[in-house]
């Protein structure tokens, strides 16, 4: 399977383990992210207006040192799967996604028709945190995940998605069984346990298998066995809730 996001640095901290825990399943699934940091829908639509190298290649969770063009990218093979997101900071709002999202859609589905469109929903940032309560004026980062779960759904209705990956939702549903850090600085996932749960919702939706018995834990910070329940826990639990 041929997964390309176009992203940032969220698709990035989703695809980090993506590969390796297919692998451990004897599942092959190929990674591509386009990162550009804090990227939002508005320049992805723009970069279909030319060939720029804009992108740096992120390919199964690793930099490559180069730099693509978005036709580039989407010429390269025959993708399986491509994903599309907005900011993180303008996921909230839906009326900051278009008209952008629409004709980056459209140039999508010219360059790759056999390619499924995948929405990935993005995140609330950490409760507490200046950036939820002083720049997006937040109080609870409940508000803020329900703002984005209700932004996405619109979007995926929209351009007719083929689903949503509920990133978001897996990270609300982690905070609630108990995990006090999901973030590492206070908007991005954790290199450990935030990117690894990140890396199982993408399998899980992305193949329908189950995550239960997924031996993968080779992570960049230590995670803990009850941790990793939790985390495998509250995959599923989002996966069968959209019936995936």
């Amino acid at each position: 399977m041929n997964i390309l996001s176009i992203g940032n640095s969220f698709s990035e901290d989703a695809q980090r383990y993506l590969h390796s825990i297919a692998r451990a399943d004897g599942v092959y699934i190929d990674s591509f992210n386009l990162y550009i940091g804090g990227c939002p829908l508005s320049r992805h639509y723009q970069n279909t207006l030319s060939e720029k190298k804009d992108y740096i290649l992120e390919v199964n969770g690793n930099y490559t040192g180069f730099n693509v063009s978005l036709k580039e990218a989407l010429l390269n093979r025959d993708w399986d799967v491509v994903t599309i997101q907005e900011v993180s900071h303008r996921a909230p709002y839906y009326d900051m996604y278009q008209p952008y999202l629409k004709r980056l859609v459209e140039y999508v589905r010219l360059a790759v028709p056999k390619a499924k469109i995948v929405i990935h929903q993005t995140w609330a940032y950490e409760q507490g945190s200046y950036r939820l309560n002083k720049e997006l004026k937040y109080n609870d980062y409940k508000d803020m995940l329900s703002d984005i779960v209700a932004s996405y759904k619109k979007a995926a209705k929209d351009i007719n998605a083929d689903f949503i990956i509920p990133s978001g939702e897996i990270f609300g549903n982690m905070i609630e069984n108990g995990i006090e850090k999901i973030h590492r600085d206070t908007f991005h996932a954790s290199f450990g346990l935030g990117r690894y749960t990140l890396g199982l919702a993408w399998y899980r939706f992305l193949t329908g298998n189950d995550i239960t018995n997924n031996t993968f834990n080779d992570l960049d910070e230590e995670v803990s066995a009850e941790q990793i329940a939790i985390a495998k826990k509250c995959v599923s639990e989002i996966a069968d809730k959209y019936g995936m």
